[in-house]
């Protein structure tokens, strides 16, 4: 059974940082990626990494800030988030995607975490 379970969130005030981890069972991925979902908002896409090249993407609104990082052999997954901003206040979630295709899309993603919630202050 694929389990993927975060941590690593809370509250902190815009301009600090803070660490998700995402630790996941079960199988091994082609992609993971991070997704959030603001209050009334759809699900975004954060940040994903294709495990078989290391190749990294990120939304526009968080390149430069966010970093993605991981170790697919033991099913880790990380999100460094710097220089926050109030509005990346959300639910945070890790995703799975088990074959080949994009990443960068929340429909293409087969398992999900629970998630985690990110506050940052004013």
């Amino acid at each position: 059974q694929v389990q993927l379970v975060e941590s690593g969130g809370g509250l902190v005030q815009a301009g600090g940082s803070l660490r998700l981890s995402c630790a996941a069972s079960g199988r091994t991925f082609y992609a993971m990626g991070w997704f959030r979902q603001a209050p009334g908002k759809d699900r975004d896409f954060v940040a994903a990494i294709r495990w078989s090249t290391g190749t990294t993407y990120y939304a526009d609104s968080v390149k430069g800030r966010f970093t993605i990082s991981g170790d697919n052999a033991k099913n880790t997954l990380y999100l460094q988030m710097n220089s926050l901003k109030p509005e990346d206040t959300a639910v945070y979630y890790c995703a799975a995607r088990s074959h080949y295709g994009t990443i960068t899309y929340r429909a293409y993603y087969d398992y999900w975490g629970q998630g985690t919630q990110v506050t940052v202050s004013s």
